[in-house]
């Protein structure tokens, strides 16, 4: 049987990409989200991905969805 980790904190933060090795302009914003979870053993790690703002209005949604879910539970 799998484990999964427990939910331990979420960060985030917002970002614009200026320029890269192959373009010159970008202005491209992201959002960087960091969560820290814990293994069944009680070991912290920390998970980051990026994504782009429509993306993480979604994720925020969604996120808000399952905390209203929990409080009836």
């Amino acid at each position: 049987m799998a484990t999964v980790g427990q939910f331990v904190d979420i960060k985030w933060k917002l970002g614009v990409a200026m320029s890269s090795d192959t373009c010159r302009s970008l202005k491209y914003p992201y959002v960087t989200v960091t969560l820290k979870v814990a293994d069944p053993s009680g070991q912290i790690t920390d998970r980051s991905f990026e994504m782009t703002i429509p993306q993480f209005k979604n994720f925020f949604r969604q996120f808000k969805e399952m905390a209203a879910v929990l409080e009836t539970v």
